[in-house]
């Protein structure tokens, strides 16, 4: 019996399937080398299954690149292109790939991964050229192929394309129906993929869940509830959709009421309502919601990111420590970048800096996300100087500042009195990433310009501001003049206020202050004429001692 028809170690076919470490997986390929087993195609297959599971598709393409290619059946390259288009860079999948064509001739099988890679990145001439290199061995028709074309040209905002492409199919799957209907939902066009639902001849739940989530993606909440409701199995998926809907939408009490018709439910639904609450501004709730679910279910990163954005909130120091600890307990990967983020939000928000710097430090890839966390950890706790550095050190890493970012940075060069580095990030928002400032913009610009005696320049700011005045521009505008004593250009701030907020109370006070601080008494009675004239009345504050 030949080597590639005998039956392959028993022992180190065992070990594979038990294969769960790197340094396991190394041995186990240094036994296959000298033992000279690589003619067993079922143990290869094996060895590249646990080289999957462990993430590590570039450990098989080594292995099977160096063997003769006579020697490696289709199945096994197709096996670790599918790896490798899941856990490498696109081009390292490619790479193999043209193995495959200079050795054997790639089948249907070959091209779906490689096209799912290309959606994912959005690289449309690399799938265009797969497409082409489909049609040219007549794979083009193949279910699978058209199906992964569909989802590729949709991923590329190319609907047209995908819609051609679904036409011409004799027969679509059920497959193809959710592959297109969610090509239309994802470029956010509901009426074609409800045309496209309302036409099928056969609904399954993906369908019905897929519509669902379609609406609720658009903001159609509206439709997503009637849809919802006429769905003749009413499943979890859904229902947790809709809960994620409306808690996106501020509308927790319609999400809590969803939440407790839900029987079966599950780490998604009770994520959705942890995080409904969190990014709401109830931390309080999300941890009560938390505390009822965790005896019950096994948490996960979406979970614990929810969690930690609730003690981020709250600034808890003790609750901090408290769910590091829950994550260590849970063996939840602190690697995982959205749990790593999460963990550096939570230590910045809560006064660790020292912490959050060490794991910041430790990321293998920063992100925006994580700079800005930072960056508001300083801001909040004194060391303003140092999120401005941070903001040039992202740049200098080539990631590009979103309307988040400006605004911590304004708000620190606002802490740190930084004038003229204020003015220029201002600018640069404008001019360079084309970001259209927003009210809180100008505000951190006009507070910096009035702290430090600048006050026409901030007035003219003001004025140059598109659409409608806003109150925190002018209030910050009012501020300064109290600092610096410019009661005429109070006088304006304050009466543009008085337009745009006439039922608040903390706009006359300022302005009834400006005058009391030079002693301008008649000018305090009128202004408290005016309210009471008005009926308006400052709320009394009070003081709670708790026995």
């Amino acid at each position: 019996m030949t080597p590639a028809a005998g039956r392959p170690s028993p022992p180190v076919a065992t070990l594979l399937g038990r294969c769960r470490t790197l340094r396991c997986l190394a041995q186990l390929h240094a036994r296959i080398v000298r033992l000279g087993l690589h003619n067993h195609h079922a143990l290869l297959a094996r060895f590249t299954a646990a080289c999957d599971s462990l993430a590590s598709p570039c450990v098989a393409d080594s292995f099977l690149s160096a063997l003769p290619s006579h020697a490696v059946p289709l199945s096994l390259r197709n096996s670790v292109i599918a790896s490798l288009s899941r856990h490498s860079p696109l081009h390292a999948a490619l790479a193999h790939f043209n193995i495959v064509r200079r050795t054997a001739c790639p089948d249907a099988f070959s091209f779906p991964p490689l096209l799912r890679a290309c959606a994912r990145v959005r690289c449309k001439p690399t799938g265009s050229a797969l497409h082409a290199a489909a049609i040219r061995l007549g794979l083009d028709a193949d279910l699978f192929v058209r199906t992964a074309l569909i989802q590729f040209y949709g991923s590329c905002s190319s609907a047209g394309a995908s819609r051609m492409l679904f036409d011409s199919m004799v027969i679509p799957s059920d497959v193809s129906w959710t592959a297109i209907i969610m090509v239309y939902v994802d470029c956010g066009d509901i009426v074609s993929a409800r045309e496209l639902f309302d036409r099928m001849p056969y609904r399954n739940v993906v369908h019905w869940n897929a519509m669902v989530g379609g609406y609720v993606k658009c903001g159609d909440l509206e439709s997503a509830r009637r849809l919802f409701e006429e769905m003749p199995q009413r499943t979890a998926a859904a229902h947790t959709s809709l809960i994620g809907g409306y808690a996106k939408a501020g509308n927790m009490q319609v999400a809590k009421r969803l939440f407790d018709k839900l029987r079966d439910r599950d780490v998604f639904s009770w994520s959705a309502m942890i995080s409904g609450y969190a990014q709401n501004g109830y931390p309080g709730e999300a941890l009560r919601i938390f505390n009822e679910f965790r005896e019950d279910i096994c948490p996960d990163e979406l979970v614990i990111v929810a969690l930690m954005t609730a003690c981020s909130q709250l600034g808890n120091i003790m609750l901090a420590k408290w769910i590091e600890g829950y994550i260590t307990t849970y063996s939840i990967d602190m690697n995982n970048a959205h749990v790593l983020a999460g963990l550096i939000n939570m230590n910045a928000k809560c006064g660790n800096m020292e912490k959050a710097t060490v794991l910041f430090e430790s990321m293998p890839v920063r992100d925006v996300f994580s700079y800005c966390s930072m960056m508001q950890g300083h801001c909040l706790h004194g060391s303003a100087n140092k999120a401005v550095d941070l903001f040039s050190r992202m740049l200098l890493e080539g990631l590009s500042p979103d309307t988040a970012v400006f605004t911590v940075v304004l708000t620190a060069c606002n802490h740190a009195g930084l004038v003229e580095e204020g003015k220029k990030y201002f600018a640069m928002m404008k001019n360079e990433y084309f970001i259209m400032p927003s009210g809180d913009h100008y505000a951190c610009l006009v507070s910096l310009l009035g702290r430090f005696g600048m006050l026409r320049d901030a007035y003219e700011l003001i004025k140059s501001m598109p659409g409608k005045p806003h109150p925190g521009s002018w209030g910050a505008l009012l501020r300064g003049c109290i600092l610096q004593g410019d009661i005429e250009l109070g006088k304006i701030a304050a009466k543009k206020l008085f337009e745009i907020e006439p039922d608040n109370a903390g706009n006359y006070i300022t302005l009834s202050n400006i005058y009391a601080n030079i002693d301008r008494w008649a000018d305090v009675s009128e202004v408290r004429a005016e309210m009471a004239g008005k009926g308006i009345t400052k709320i009394a504050g009070r003081t709670v001692v708790l026995q």
